[in-house]
């Protein structure tokens, strides 16, 4: 790259590298927070990168085929955000200065969607590292699928910053045995090999040799000992481009805080400002003017901003090769713009099956397979899989084919269909690895021009609890498909049986959790989750038979839309009580409504599969469903209480679990915790008589205005 100026190359690396570094170092002291020794330690290696690999064009943070960069180690964030400013993106130098302040575009951990050109939201460590995974499995399969022979749309690295807490965290672990089996060969990673964590240096817990250990993964590994040698880190990124069948690690021998005099190589360094007297020796050992802050010498601001224009050229040169593509594969080109802009092809859903009326039915999760393969031949952006249960979750892909290695020995990418073993195959193999699989899945998502979904029962929902509440952050619409719903998995007993995970999943913000009732619930859920691009779907299905309700005498389907429905209501809809019920319990209030209609009481049965659904309706809506008024309410759910009494009120009841199970065969479990027709009759029955006796005590006036609003109870 030419520089702009008459300094020598040495001095011009230098002087960058130090903007890098001071850059981070003004904006942590003035936050009086934040993390100053990564960015001063990692500057070297980020600036090679940027400035002699990274494709990509600050003027369109969102240019397809662009190199990714992924900080895995998120709390170095400002290393980040100095990137960002000087090579030209929408974050002029006022965001920097605002670093981790109120209403800002720089806060402490990076996040997508907020600035510009961050790939993906890190921070939990060991996240942005799988991310990485995805992005690269992502692009593999994008390439396999669209490029052709001498039409090359989809060819880019994807490459990430990790740190020694990445690398401890189990996660990163999972993702790197995955990868390294998949040889996702333009996927490098540049590890920040400081020996410091934030409390202590690494030989007090992590002495082991991550070098052999990523080698025993598969991956190619590299050190390079003097992390502040930008040509040593130049020439190891050029060999790890050429190792087109395995991922790379490079080990970067770096020192946390360089330049400080007293922290470098300290852990004091790692989490918190240098102090303003250490700053002022830093600036002073390392030659930079201690005034101005934030500071940006003339030269370092013309040469990194060389990447506006190189950016833009690239743009352009892959602009004329995407023309040239469509004209003579149009119906791909529009296949992949489609997929790139987030929009679904037309008739995508209309093989989507209506399950006739059937007592015995099936379980959801089977619905839920029949209704995925039959979009999936009409959807070609879906691809997933789950953590080793594809026989128990429903989710193979038939026909699709398996992701896996399809490069022959010079690296090149072989096939471009989705048949047999192939980058081009849409059915995902985790194995098992719940919490790389959405970590992974979020990589895809992140990418773009694909819809992952991933796979297992709802207990394990705990290991993915960490990707999950990212992907809601992000607002990436991940679907995230669990079966094995309730105790009524049985026998496995309850270290397998969910209690408490669907109160968990409801607690995540923007995170659409949808609980179907039957067949053709499950149907509608499919349909919403597809459609639902800027939010993260749980679908949480049975492992047990439920009936396919007899749509002639109950609600739509499609009354899942709205989160809760009335599925049958009382002559003249005014209930004496309304039954409340999710997933497999609404066909036991159904039942429990005929008994309870043989003793003359009065019912409404809702189906409520969502409860986000339900509380984004219109409270008119809401209310005309589950009327203030309506005292005596009564809500079956096979899991956790926990927010029921929202929907119930304070007389109303709940029936659920909140112990854990036991080991029996499921039918038996349901019925010992009390998931009967006949138990719910009897609390039924007892919120009634309570709602007649609290009738009784009324003044006239009272009873009067009760029987205006809901009739006469007696």
């Amino acid at each position: 790259m030419e520089s702009p100026n008459t300094c020598s190359s040495v001095e011009l690396d230098n002087l960058c590298i130090n903007t890098i570094r001071f850059l981070s170092v003004d904006a942590v002291e003035k936050a009086n927070s934040g993390h100053p020794g990564l960015p001063m330690g990692a500057a070297p290696m980020a600036y090679v990168l940027w400035t002699r690999f990274l494709r990509h064009n600050p003027a369109n943070s969102h240019w397809f085929n662009r190199d990714r960069f992924v900080l895995s180690a998120g709390h170095g964030s400002m290393l980040l955000y100095s990137l960002l400013h000087l090579t030209g993106y929408d974050l002029p130098l006022e965001q920097i200065e605002l670093f981790r302040q109120w209403g800002s575009k720089t806060p402490g951990h990076p996040e997508r969607g907020l600035t510009p050109g961050v790939e993906t939201t890190t921070g939990p460590l060991g996240q942005g590292f799988a991310n990485s995974v995805g992005i690269a499995v992502a692009e593999d399969h994008l390439a396999a699928h669209y490029n052709r022979p001498g039409h090359q749309i989809v060819n880019h690295y994807t490459y990430a910053l990790v740190s020694d807490g990445d690398l401890m965290e189990g996660v990163s672990s999972e993702a790197a045995s995955l990868a390294g089996h998949l040889k996702l060969g333009k996927l490098i990673c540049l590890y920040d090999d400081n020996h410091i964590t934030l409390s202590a240096t690494t030989n007090l817990t992590f002495t082991e040799d991550c070098a052999r250990r990523f080698e025993a993964y598969g991956w190619h590994t590299q050190t390079v000992e003097n992390g502040n040698d930008p040509d040593a880190i130049d020439r190891a990124i050029r060999a790890a481009q050429a190792q087109r069948k395995r991922p790379s690690l490079i080990l970067v021998r770096t020192h946390i805080g360089y330049g400080s005099p007293h922290k470098q190589d300290t852990f004091e360094a790692h989490g918190s400002p240098l102090g303003q007297e250490e700053v002022k020796l830093t600036k002073q050992a390392l030659g930079w003017p201690h005034d101005p802050p934030f500071y940006i010498p003339d030269q370092a601001r013309a040469h990194f901003r060389l990447a506006i224009e190189n950016g833009k050229q690239a743009e352009a040169e892959w602009a004329v090769r995407f023309s040239e593509y469509s004209k003579v594969f149009p119906d791909l080109a529009k296949e992949f713009q489609q997929g790139m802009a987030g929009e679904l092809p037309e008739g995508w859903d209309t093989d989507i099956p209506i399950f006739p009326t059937d007592p015995k039915g099936m379980a959801t999760r089977t619905a839920s397979g029949k209704v995925l393969n039959a979009i999936s031949w009409k959807l070609p952006s879906l691809i997933g899989g789950s953590a080793d249960l594809d026989p128990s979750t429903r989710t193979a892909l038939k026909g699709m084919g398996d992701f896996e290695n399809s490069r022959d020995e010079t690296g090149n990418l072989q096939g471009s269909t989705g048949g047999g073993w192939s980058y081009g195959g849409r059915n995902l193999h985790f194995r098992v690895r719940e919490h790389a699989m959405g970590s992974i899945a979020n990589g895809l998502a992140v990418h773009g021009g694909v819809i992952p979904f991933t796979a297992t029962f709802l207990i394990f929902s705990d290991y993915m609890r960490p990707p999950i509440r990212l992907a809601a952050l992000m607002e990436q619409g991940v679907i995230f498909i669990f079966t094995h719903d309730s105790i009524a998995l049985g026998e496995d007993g309850s270290t397998h049986q969910p209690i408490e995970q669907l109160a968990s999943l409801r607690a995540i913000p923007n995170l659409l959790v949808i609980r179907p009732c039957d067949a053709n619930e499950t149907a509608v859920a499919w349909r919403v989750a597809i459609e639902t691009r800027n939010r993260p779907v749980a679908l949480i299905l049975t492992r047990q038979d439920v009936p396919t309700l007899d749509r002639t005498q109950f609600a739509p389907a499609d009354g899942l839309r709205r989160g809760a429905y009335i599925l049958a209501d009382a002559p003249n809809g005014k209930p004496d009580i309304i039954l409340i019920a999710t997933g497999s319990e609404v066909s036991l209030i159904v039942a429990a409504c005929q008994k309870l209609n043989e003793n003359e009481i009065n019912v409404r049965i809702v189906s409520m599969p969502s409860w986000e659904l339900f509380e984004a309706q219109p409270r008119s809506y809401r209310d005309s469903v589950l009327p203030p008024s309506a005292r005596a309410r009564l809500a079956v759910d096979a899991g956790a209480t926990q927010g029921w009494c929202k929907y119930v009120g304070g007389e109303g009841d709940v029936i659920g679990v909140d112990r854990f199970g036991a080991s029996a065969p499921g039918k038996i479990m349901m019925r010992e915790y009390g998931f009967t027709v006949e138990k719910v009759y009897e609390r039924a029955m007892k919120l009634v008589d309570g709602k007649r006796l609290g009738l009784h005590q009324m003044t006239v006036e009272e009873a009067v205005e009760v029987w205006r609003n809901e009739g006469d109870p007696n």
